[in-house]
């Protein structure tokens, strides 16, 4: 019989999920809890699983397509009969239930949720040639010819694997994806494999515009070659992240301070443990240090470890740390947590700084890990800058942003001498955090990097 699933609330709140690709097409025969397909919410990437063993009959939606809780996404040709199409697998399907033997009986689970299925392992995916054909088949047909040659790691057929966001990269970079091979999971172009690629030699379609000042007959020179206007959907993680940003910055009285040291003794520390063997496994910079020194200052200052509750008009003060680390990733900004900081040794903390990183990086961020932060970290200074006004994160009561650190002149045991300099910049609620209070913790985490050694007198 027909069943047609119908997108499923993934747990998060949110009203709304982009089918990122599929990983079936008509025709294709699934399992229960085979994953076919993966959206992307508002938070994370995730993998949508089969709620029905079946035969794949039709694809509501095409890849992109931005899709409300409840609609639609795919139909199956259950076998059997009975049961009511509703779009969710339904518990009174007799005939269903028993199309398999009672000792191999299996539920369906949603995103999240592992299934007890009877080898203990997910079902295999298919290969992707066939479903990205027909997902290809329900997509607009493009203004411009398609080209002629095709890499040989792909079919013919395929459409090139990425995220929207590298998508829109890609074309704002003159950058045809049909030329560039993926280097992340199975095969999905990442935005490292686009940049790659910009040092390809120029398509002969994109001439290189001509210099600035000079009038080309077809008009002024535009910023990179690329059209006048590029108009974008604002759409899952950057339509989350913008209106966090407003909520957070018209809701909480945001206050700065800044405080600039001198951290000479900590990078030497650093070199000093990347040299031993115990550490070399993991990635030891500033941000580690800061990490270590935000978990030991939020307990002498609990106050910037607290939340606002409006509803219940209480101040909860939070006796653990979710320590957010800001992560510019292909999808935009995330600000995934690592639950529990405050328990972590040094290196452990480090090795979870390098998995949260990487996870990031690859998309793979689960939505748990953005979840429940109660303290975040903006690493600034790997793009260059000194300081700024981070924006916190909404439901927290602080925010530090890590500075460049810098060789500059500074004034060292009476004498004016180069020394490795970093600046600091704490935001906070004004609402729990009296500047007092705010001062001291930024006072704390600033004589931790700047002396390492000193943390022994404050545990």
């Amino acid at each position: 019989m027909l069943k047609v699933f119908k997108l499923p609330d993934l747990g998060e709140g949110l009203t709304e999920s982009e089918i990122v690709s599929w990983k079936v097409a008509v025709g294709d025969t699934v399992k229960l809890n085979q994953i076919i397909a993966e959206v992307e919410t508002a938070k994370a990437v995730v993998e949508l699983p089969s709620p029905y063993s079946g035969v794949i009959t039709e694809l509501h939606e095409a890849p992109g397509a931005v899709v409300e809780v409840g609609n639609p996404i795919v139909s199956f040709d259950v076998p059997g009969g009975g049961g009511s199409d509703d779009g969710a697998p339904g518990g009174s399907d007799a005939s269903a239930a028993t199309a398999e033997p009672a000792a191999a009986k299996r539920e369906a689970t949603l995103v999240g949720y592992g299934a007890a299925v009877e080898t203990g392992r997910r079902p295999a995916r298919k290969a992707r040639a066939h479903a990205t054909a027909s997902a290809a088949s329900m997509a607009p047909v493009p203004s411009a010819p398609a080209p002629v040659e095709t890499p040989v790691e792909r079919p013919a057929a395929e459409r090139p694997r990425s995220t929207p966001p590298v998508r829109k990269f890609a074309r704002d970079a003159g950058v045809d994806l049909e030329q560039v091979t993926g280097t992340g999971p199975y095969g999905l172009i990442t935005r490292d494999d686009v940049i790659a690629a910009q040092g390809a030699p120029a398509s002969p379609a994109a001439p290189a515009g001509p210099l600035a000042g000079s009038a080309p007959a077809g008009g002024p020179r535009t910023l990179g070659g690329a059209p006048r206007e590029v108009r974008t959907p604002i759409k899952g993680m950057r339509k989350h992240t913008a209106q966090a940003m407003v909520d957070s910055a018209f809701t909480a009285p945001h206050a700065t301070e800044f405080l600039t040291i001198d951290v000479t003794p900590m990078m030497e520390l650093l070199e000093r443990l990347r040299a031993d063997r115990a550490y070399r496994d993991v990635k030891l910079t500033p941000l580690t240090i800061a990490a270590k020194a935000v978990c030991i200052a939020l307990e002498r200052q609990p106050t910037l470890n607290s939340h606002w509750d409006g509803d219940a008009q209480e101040i909860v003060q939070l006796n653990y740390v979710n320590l957010g680390i800001a992560a510019a990733t292909p999808r935009g900004l995330m600000v995934p947590n690592i639950k529990d900081a405050q328990s972590l040794d040094f290196r452990s903390l480090a090795g979870a700084l390098r998995d949260l990183a990487a996870t990031a990086k690859e998309g793979k961020t689960a939505p748990e890990a953005l979840r429940g932060g109660t303290f975040s970290i903006t690493n600034i200074g790997v793009f260059g800058i000194d300081g700024g006004t981070p924006i916190l994160n909404p439901g927290e009561a602080g925010i530090l942003a890590l500075g460049q650190v810098r060789e500059q002149p500074w004034g060292h045991r009476g004498e004016v001498v180069l020394r490795q300099v970093t600046t600091l910049s704490l935001s906070f609620d004004h609402r729990l955090v009296d500047g007092e209070q705010g001062s001291r913790f930024l006072a704390d985490v600033g004589t931790i990097m700047a002396d390492p050694g000193m943390l022994i007198t404050m545990l």
